[in-house]
């Protein structure tokens, strides 16, 4: 059997950019079991409640559901359990003192497969508050319809 290649992405975690400011990233391989690969070769994945935890200088995901394979009978995984995530002692002790004196916490943005392995890229986020989100979308806004004046203009419409 030929060995996969490129990225396929299984799931994004939109609202986390919405909600939170973005800092720093990390790509993480994760310990998975056999029905849970096969659930994610599907495409079925929620990272919306996740989040990730250092315990005893390990990374650990929480919150993330990989709903039970189809196919699967005794050996099935359960859909919300806490799963290994694994990183570099450098980049666990990194996030592990950001998290603790800055008050940072860490999401899930994606989950993919690259090159045949589960990897999700984690990062280091600050909360926002609602008059951020507000001016975040105003700013979105206001840039899309420079743009698209700029567009029309381009293009002798104007």
């Amino acid at each position: 059997m030929a060995k996969e290649q490129g990225h396929k992405l299984v799931a994004q975690n939109k609202k986390a950019r919405h909600d939170y400011h973005i800092e720093d990233t990390y790509e993480a391989g994760l310990v998975l079991q056999g029905t849970e690969v096969k659930s994610l070769r599907q495409g079925r994945a929620s990272l919306v409640d996740g989040f990730v935890d250092i315990d005893n200088h390990e990374a650990w995901l929480h919150g993330v559901h990989i709903p039970e394979y189809s196919q699967g009978t005794w050996t099935n995984h359960a859909a919300r359990r806490k799963r290994k995530l694994l990183l570099n002692r450098d980049e666990i002790d990194k996030i592990e003192r950001r998290v603790n004196e800055k008050g940072l916490t860490v999401v899930p943005l994606s989950l993919y497969f690259k090159d045949g392995r589960a990897k999700v890229e984690i990062a280091l986020a600050k909360g926002k508050k609602s008059w951020d989100k507000r001016a975040a979308l105003a700013e979105r806004q206001a840039t899309r319809e420079t743009e698209q004046a700029l567009g029309r203009r381009l293009k002798g419409m104007d």
